[in-house]
């Protein structure tokens, strides 16, 4: 008997399609991989299976990216199975490859990514065979068992899904073809001078940091200007009011800096306050109800955005809470959404939800909102408007929300995510919030340098009046905004008291996790070209699922770091900027390429245009960004370059940076200076990417000052792998100059096995050695035990100063010599698996040595005491 196969994305829509299937179709069995009745087989991905790559004649192994290896642009792609996903995609394609199974339902997410995975699935599994098996589309929005019958009722075939099957293989593989030929273009462009200087670049990682560099360089280049504020304290008889002067003619124009209430000289600021003091003013007011409706339903960006500024997780930290949620608790509905609404026929489910929220006994803090979910029912907010309920706003997946599944035992911040979408989600059903918003004008006319002047000083207030959706929130009415005092009708106050601030200008903030997010959902407002924009409305740069990736991808390629919630670019930052730019690919770099490849995109997907002629346009795209950086031939890239503040150590001239290095430039300015500013000098020169590592300024005027710097992380070796090690600055007496070398600590080893001890008195002791109790310092790329140097040795303690690429500062070291353990630290990377973790580091006496400890897994609640793990550091 034939059967049809139906694929799902995801596990648990595999289940749910069985349970809205089974009344109609009959009971399923199960098995390991599958659900299987007289009628359909049900089986699903685990997200992508499958990933396209390079034909082996194509592929270029690390280390050897060279321009004699580029561009890649292979004729067609192959695909490999993904590592961590190998069982479950031998399951699906045994499944395909069964003689009773004679058609495929792909039931995949609706939309692109769903597109690909299933295409991917049934290429791998059918080879040259694919078309043997007719393929249907299953295309859901909603997930209720109704809709998935009337879903199953009318296929979608595949005629009409070949324009966004062919959409969803073309953004994939012009991915792949830009990011390989672009990072390996770069990556050959930077390693000319020798070293492997890794420099990656990519569709939605590039612009993304193009938008964190501009907002760098304006805050480097912003000049503070004093300006100063006039505030009034009124006397009325009520009491006293606060009111701030401005200036009602005011007008914006290209200064940014401007404002109504600023004055720009302090004379200014005086002669107001001085005129004003002690006189009589008039009073006109105006207050006016104003609402506010609740925040929409969390997408995955906003979820983010809003747990790292109540927070401070991560965008990655936010996104794995919410995924064990889903997967582990099944108390969260699907996370990687970019919609913000539920399907039209969710209102049923939405009661039944807030239902759920009324009843069960929910875990601490969450039991109070069980009274504001009661409300919402007895009141009957629960409404099917366009605002909530409204299928032309989702695309993939629906907003996130809670199932119809009580949270039983959830970890401190897994209850901290859970909270914030379960508020969201019954304030979204509460009426708006309302305030009288009152706007209050003082009017004190005086005589300034000869003249009678109207001063207006603007005082506002704002009352709650019924809180609405506030009140989940814990918000009551006459809040804390509502001690504005009052005013009578033509009453005359009095300006007993003036107040002068002098204050600066400032320059914009940095960007943070939140307002990275941000940016990047909204980077289609940076866009010129209408058509381009409209296409990126919906999208921005990357997508909900993969956002918080891009980021920690920028950190690991030390393009970003994190400083406290701040993210700040480095100098490997500026430097890829300073190179597309004088490379002339700047179009890497433009949300503007995301734009023109969702338009041509879009296009694909109705049929009016062709695959072929958008691969032939990124395949030259591709060409183009090689060839840039091959026939390049001038010495440096022309750019914006520091003066250093230390001097050179060889004449104590002028140290200037270009592209590669960093020069002295002689004394003072050098008439014979070239185009880039660089003059003759001494010919001190030392490279700025050492090792495949760029030189922070800081770092490189600290360099030059103090002749060694370290240990440092992130140094490449030749082949790409990272190490660590200390810079010194040593005298080439034959050049006649310094030169910089790395330092591995061979200096504090040949100090050790030498006949002399080391003499430690001049440095402050760390702390006290764990094993005989005497004082331990440091030395070289160690923290040792003062006994355990030299011939003399009697003790064996020491440390690294960076273990697997986390540096341990020295007062990290003071807290485990005096507490046994330091902080939790989360920089290491395994040798093995070349992946990030944190520990701890402590002493195990048993051991004898220092070693790491592990956070203790999450308990549950109740939960037992579990002895931390140990492992050798």
């Amino acid at each position: 008997m034939s059967k049809s196969l139906v694929i799902a994305e995801k596990p648990s829509v595999a289940q749910d399609i069985v349970r809205a299937l089974t009344p109609v179709c009959g009971k399923f069995e199960k098995h390991d991989d599958h659900f299987e009745n007289d009628r359909y087989v049900v089986t699903s991905a685990v997200g992508h299976l499958v990933e396209i790559k390079a034909p082996e004649e194509f592929d270029v192994k690390r280390g050897k990216w060279s321009f004699a290896n580029l561009p890649v642009v292979p004729p067609h792609f192959d695909l490999a199975p993904i590592d961590k996903a190998k069982s479950r995609l031998s399951a699906v394609v045994k499944l395909v490859k069964r003689k009773d199974i004679t058609d495929l339902v792909n039931a995949c997410d609706a939309g692109r990514e769903g597109e690909l995975i299933f295409r991917l699935i049934e290429q791998y599994a059918l080879g040259s065979k694919v078309g043997t098996k007719p393929v249907q589309r299953l295309w859901l929005q909603s997930m209720t068992p109704q809709a998935i019958r009337d879903g199953f009722g009318k296929l979608r075939s595949e005629a009409d899904m070949r324009g966004l099957a062919d959409a969803a293989r073309s953004r994939s593989e012009a991915d792949w073809l830009i990011g390989i030929n672009g990072t390996r273009a770069m990556t050959a462009f930077n390693s000319r001078d020798g070293g492997f200087f890794l420099t990656t670049v990519g569709r939605v990682q590039t612009p993304t940091l193009s938008i964190m560099v501009e907002r760098e360089e304006k805050i480097r280049k912003h000049v503070a200007r004093d300006y100063w504020e006039v505030r009034a304290d009124f006397g009325a008889d009520a009491g006293v009011y606060e009111g701030k002067w401005f200036d009602p003619k005011f007008k914006k124009d290209d200064d940014t800096e401007r404002r109504s209430d600023r004055l720009w000289t302090a004379d200014e600021a005086n002669a107001i306050a001085d005129a004003v003091r002690g006189k009589s003013g008039t009073v006109r007011e105006e207050a006016k109800p104003s609402t506010q409706a609740s925040p929409l339903l969390y997408d995955l960006t906003t979820l983010q955005r809003e747990a790292n500024s109540r927070f401070g997780f991560s965008a990655k930290t936010t996104l794995s809470i919410a995924q064990a949620l889903y997967e582990k608790h099944k108390v969260l509905t699907y996370p990687r959404t970019d919609a913000r609404a539920l399907p039209e026929d969710y209102v049923a489910v939405a009661k039944q939800t807030l239902d759920m929220i009324a009843s069960e006994d929910l875990p601490g803090p969450l039991q109070d909102l069980a009274t504001h979910a009661r409300k919402a029912l007895k009141e009957g907010y629960v409404k099917p408007t366009k605002r909530i309920f409204d299928n032309t706003k989702i695309s993939d997946h629906f907003a996130i929300i809670p199932t119809l599944q009580a949270p039983k035992s959830l970890t401190e911040i897994e209850a901290k995510l859970y909270d914030l979408v379960v508020k969201r989600f019954i304030a979204v059903f509460y009426p708006s919030a309302e305030f009288m918003v009152t706007t209050r004008i003082t009017q004190v006319n005086a005589t300034v340098n000869g003249a009678l002047k109207e001063h207006q000083f603007q005082t506002n207030g704002k009352v709650l009046v019924n809180p609405g959706w506030l009140a989940v929130y814990g918000k009551e009415a006459a809040g804390e905004d509502a001690n504005l005092v009052a005013v009578k009708p033509g009453e005359v106050v009095t300006a007993d008291a003036l107040k002068i601030a002098a204050l600066r200008t400032k320059p914009p903030a940095r960007y943070n996790e939140s307002t990275l997010l941000s940016a990047m959902e909204g980077a289609g407002k940076l866009i010129d070209d209408e058509e381009f924009k409209a296409a990126m409305q919906e999208k921005g740069l990357g997508t909900p699922a993969t956002r918080a990736a891009t980021i920690e991808g920028l950190i690991t390629e030390k393009y970003l770091l994190r400083d406290g919630r701040d993210l700040v670019p480095t100098a490997k930052a500026f430097q890829l900027m300073t190179l597309l730019r004088g490379l002339a690919v700047e179009d890497l770099t433009k949300p503007e390429l995301t734009g023109q490849w969702e338009h041509q995109l879009n296009l694909m997907e109705k049929g009016q245009l062709s695959r072929a002629d958008f691969m032939q346009g990124i395949g030259d795209m591709a060409r183009r960004v090689v060839t840039k950086a091959k026939e390049y031939d001038r010495d440096t890239i022309p750019g914006d370059y520091a003066t250093l503040k230390a001097p050179c150590p060889n004449c104590g001239g002028v140290v200037k940076e270009n592209y590669r290095r960093f020069t002295c430039t002689g004394a003072g300015v050098d008439a014979n200076a070239n185009a880039e500013g660089q003059g003759t000098g001494c010919g001190f020169s030392i490279g700025k990417i050492p090792g495949g590592r760029s030189f922070e300024l800081h770092e490189a005027e600290a360099f030059l000052t103090d002749h060694r710097i370290g240990p440092l992380e992130g140094f490449r070796s030749k082949a790409g792998w990272p190490f660590t090690a200390e810079l010194k600055l040593v005298r080439d007496e034959e050049a006649g100059n310094w030169k910089l070398e790395f330092d591995f600590g061979d200096d504090a080893k040949k100090e050790a096995e030498s006949a002399e001890s080391v003499d430690f008195s001049e440095q402050a002791s760390l702390g006290r050695c764990p094993k005989c109790g005497s004082a331990v310092h440091e030395h070289g790329t160690n923290y040792v035990c003062e006994h355990a140097v030299g011939t003399t040795a009697t003790c064996d303690f020491k440390t690294g100063k960076v273990i697997l690429q986390q540096p341990v500062s020295p007062e990290q070291v003071t807290l485990l010599l005096t507490t046994g353990k330091t902080a939790l630290l989360d920089g290491f990377v395994s040798n093995k698996t070349k992946r990030k973790f944190k520990a701890f580091l402590v002493y195990d006496k048993k051991e004898g040595k220092v070693v790491f400890e592990f956070e203790p897994r999450a308990a549950k609640v109740p939960a037992k005491k579990v002895a931390a793990k140990k492992a050798s550091a």
